[in-house]
């Protein structure tokens, strides 16, 4: 995990955020143990409540189990319903502003798919890149 945080966002909603990104990522797997709040907190210097908050949103969404004696745990099924969620999250809401700028740009799918950035267009006969 990156240690720095940045001022746009509350570090516990940016660990979150994190431990989502290894679940998605394939690094934290189902039925794999989070680190211990100790450990987090000790790691990147936080307040031991900054992570146990960060924690608790994951088991309040349903990602991650608390097991009594022996920590956090990466639920069943975490990593379909972050990707049900991420999906649709990314359709509303950051689609709809990535469309608008191909349509502004007038990016052809070809271009899309194959990341060609030097697009080539006829002017008076001549080609240009």
């Amino acid at each position: 995990m990156d240690r720095e945080w940045n001022d746009h966002q509350p570090i516990y909603r940016q660990l979150r955020d994190r431990v989502v990104a290894m679940i998605l990522d394939g690094i934290l797997k189902e039925g794999d143990a989070l680190p211990s709040v100790r450990t987090v907190a000790a790691d990147y210097r936080l307040n031991p409540l900054t992570v146990l908050k960060s924690y608790q949103e994951l088991v309040d969404e349903e990602l991650v189990e608390k097991r009594r004696g022996l920590g956090m745990y990466v639920k069943a099924g975490a990593r379909n319903l972050l990707l049900r969620g991420e999906r649709q999250r990314f359709l509303d809401q950051e689609w709809p502003r990535i469309r608008a700028t191909i349509q502004r740009l007038g990016l052809s799918a070809e271009e899309l798919l194959n990341g060609d950035g030097n697009r080539r267009t006829k002017s008076k006969g001549n080609e240009e890149r």
